[in-house]
């Protein structure tokens, strides 16, 4: 019998999701070689599979190569169509676009690191442990299937990073997980447990058992819709339809009722079971209507997938498609529903300029949550909601910024006014610690997407903004490791924190300072070692007063400043140079005290 064959790399990447893609091109900016090993036959994650409309709070509190993605997503509008075209305005500077641009930039990334990185498609990691070659707790190789030929093969790599949705290649090393929701006992979280709350409502408006469960947020597919007729193709009704699963949007439509707030609503047509938002080319990200007791969303028969096979998922996957074009297809043919509103829902059809080797058709279901691993660091919702706020962990490898958010857990309960499990509860820019991504128990392994968090803090965690850049700093923390000869959990975090400030990364968010900026280094390395305070101003422009020029020398031993007349922000940096002479254990020392 052959051996498979042997593949050796500095990096391997499972998933070729964006946060895997950043991680590659990071590790190959610095002259190692790396393989990303995406299952399907299209490189992209759920941006390259309709998600276009990008989920950020805050512009700026992301930064490194996820602002370089969204400039050349803006540039691409530019170019093609010209700066003052409607497409470059529905761009929205980048932060909005079509699945098909997603894909192109992404590839155009990848391509510009030559034979540095490499992309293997349709190559799928089945997660039995037998797959995850072990030393001891040092991940060593893993098993992959080439799903072309049918044959097994070996990878080999000095550090492996899973950038799955599911978070198999951790599971199948050996590194603890969590599914379902904790209690709300458990660590005090807002919105823990089953949970109750009409959409859109005040935050404190809510029922929750506080109850721990095993329920998984929904899926579902994001849909690039069009009403353009020349690039739409229309929906037909799929094999597998059962109208009995939608025949109760009759009466929501003809009664007005909805789960959201009580207000004068009308359900404008598709919008009775779609959330839109606009993107160029005439199209929309077509997500979960949470307004609606029915959607695109298709609770609970999704939650085996996290630990289920790939066969099972497929079969899934089908299932969430044929539902949701069998939605569609209802809302516009179902001679009970009204007939303004069958014609106002037929407008609009699939993108034919989209998927166009799957039926125009997203390629990817939207795993909002799959198996969440323990890490060094567990996320919760109070480190989203910390008075601190973005400057709460001294080893941050990227601010970030969104609401806590689910989507419903159970499907639409007689008597109840409200979908359960859906909830959004505003957050400010935070930041995330170093330790998210690296998991328990297993070495050699890092875990920039099924990161470590409560069912309530990965709800935050889980945007592609904030999974990007958490991806940069695995590639960042891989190079440290394989210039010094350290292990991922004993990297020098010091160091990752230059090489990402240096890429343009934001570790701490302020609203008057940006990469770039004059001082912005020594405003970010001395903001996170707690020398700022709590404001989202840093007014590095500002004359520095009395109190702060003797707090910040004092703290910094830096008797020699004590004098110093000048703005905060050149302080901050004369500050920065001095103490950046030192050796990194005494500059760690330092930090760890002040931040105390």
């Amino acid at each position: 019998m052959t051996s498979p064959p042997t593949f050796e790399y500095d990096a391997v990447i499972v998933g070729g999701t964006p946060a895997g893609i950043m991680t590659g091109i990071t590790v190959a900016k610095a002259g190692r070689r790396a393989v990303i090993l995406e299952r399907t036959g299209h490189i992209g994650g759920l941006p390259a599979n309709g998600l276009g409309a990008t989920d950020i709070h805050t512009r700026g509190a992301t930064g490194g190569l996820f602002l370089e993605f969204v400039g050349r997503v803006k540039q691409h509008y530019s170019d093609t169509y010209g700066a003052d075209s409607q497409q470059a305005a529905d761009c929205s500077d980048g932060y909005r676009f079509e699945p098909r641009v997603a894909e192109q930039v992404l590839l155009e990334m990848i391509a510009e690191q030559g034979e540095k990185l490499e992309v293997r498609a349709m190559r799928q990691f089945n997660h039995e442990p037998s797959n995850a070659i072990k030393d001891g707790a040092a991940l060593r190789q893993i098993k992959i299937l080439n799903r072309e030929s049918g044959e097994e093969e070996i990878y080999s790599a000095s550090v492996f990073v899973d950038a799955t949705y599911e978070g198999d290649l951790a599971a199948a090393a050996g590194a603890p997980y969590m599914l379902g929701r904790e209690g709300k006992d458990e660590y005090g979280e807002p919105c823990a447990g089953k949970f109750y709350q009409r959409w859109d409502a005040p935050v404190d408006e809510y029922y929750s058992t506080g109850q721990a469960d095993n329920a998984i947020q929904s899926y579902n597919y994001r849909l690039p819709l069009t009403t353009v007729e020349h690039n739409m193709t229309r929906i037909e009704k799929p094999p597998t339809y059962n109208r009995a699963e939608y025949v109760s949007l009759v009466d929501d439509v003809r009664l007005n009722r909805f789960a959201g707030p009580p207000k004068p609503m009308e359900f404008d047509g598709i919008g009775a079971i779609s959330n839109m938002v606009r993107v160029p080319n005439g199209k929309v990200d077509g997500n979960n209507q949470h307004a609606a007791f029915i959607s695109t969303d298709l609770p609970e028969e999704n939650w085996p997938y996290p630990t289920a096979s790939w066969d099972w998922r497929d079969q899934f996957a089908q299932r969430l498609r044929d539902y949701i074009l069998g939605l569609f297809y209802f809302a516009q043919n179902d001679p009970e529903l009204p007939a303004d509103f069958r014609e106002r829902c037929n407008r609009w059809g699939l993108a034919a300029d989209e998927f166009q080797d799957n039926g125009n058709f997203p390629r990817q279901i939207y795993v909002r949550e799959g198996r969440r691993i323990r890490g060094e660091y567990l996320f919760t919702a109070h480190d989203a909601l910390s008075k601190r706020g973005s400057r709460e962990h001294a080893s941050s490898i990227t601010a970030s910024h969104y609401s806590l958010d689910s989507h419903a857990c159970h499907k639409r309960e007689p008597g109840r006014p409200h979908t359960e499990g859906i909830f959004t509860y505003r957050t400010t820019p935070y930041c995330v610690p170093y330790g998210v991504i690296v998991p328990l128990e297993v070495e050699n392994l890092l875990i920039p997407v099924p990161a470590s968090g409560t069912h309530i803090g990965f709800s935050t965690l889980r945007m592609e903004p904030c999974w990007m850049a958490l991806g940069e700093a695995a590639g960042v923390a891989i190079n440290i490791c394989l210039d010094d000869g350290s292990s991922v959990r004993d990297v020098n975090v010091l160091e990752m924190q230059r090489r990402l400030l240096d890429a343009g990364a934001v570790l701490t968010y302020y609203k008057d300072a940006a990469p770039g900026d004059d001082h912005y280094d020594a405003l970010q390395f001395f903001a996170l070692r707690g020398f700022l305070g709590d404001s989202y101003l840093a007014s590095l422009d500002e004359s520095v007063s009395d109190a702060d020029r003797a707090n910040w020398t004092a703290w910094a031993n830096t008797p020699e400043l004590a004098g110093f007349s000048g703005t905060r922000g050149q302080l901050l940096a004369r500050i920065y140079t001095e103490v950046g002479k030192r050796p990194d254990a005494e500059q760690a020392a330092l930090y760890a005290s002040v931040n105390k």
